[in-house]
């Protein structure tokens, strides 16, 4: 099942620049990319749209994409690290309803997302494998 619900990431070619985009873009593209994911996760419940949606919803809430960012710290590489740091401080903004530490990791989370999903989807495919297997 892990490799069938990556495949559609491991078959990608690398695209573009990433260094060219801002952390926030790369933010923002790593969001849809992590719920797409999150959806093709959900998408074999035999679950009611309203309940697929509220599952989904839950695993891409920034508490999260946080708890995510955790648990693969220990795999990634130092440039991998410092795009992470950079999303983190530039994030300024945050939810009122949510705490900033958390919202700028989750941030930094969707940026490496973003940034692997255009740099090198075969990486991004392991560690989406990773997070799979230690949610299961």
């Amino acid at each position: 099942m892990l490799k069938k619900l990556n495949y559609w990431i491991q078959n990608l070619e690398p695209y573009g620049s990433p260094e060219e985009i801002g952390v926030i873009q790369l933010a923002w593209l790593g969001d849809s990319v992590w719920e797409l994911h999150q959806r093709l996760r959900h998408i074999h419940f035999p679950l009611k749209s309203k309940e697929l949606h509220l599952s989904v919803v839950n695993e891409v809430k920034a508490i999260s994409q946080s708890n995510s960012l955790s648990q693969i710290e220990h795999l990634l590489n130092t440039n991998e690290i410092n795009l992470i740091r950079r999303a983190r401080n530039k994030t300024k903004r945050y939810p009122k309803s949510s705490d900033p530490t958390i919202y700028s990791r989750a941030t930094g989370f969707e940026t490496l997302i973003g940034w692997l999903f255009l740099k090198d989807p075969q990486r991004l495919s392991i560690l989406f494998e990773y997070l799979e297997v230690k949610t299961n």
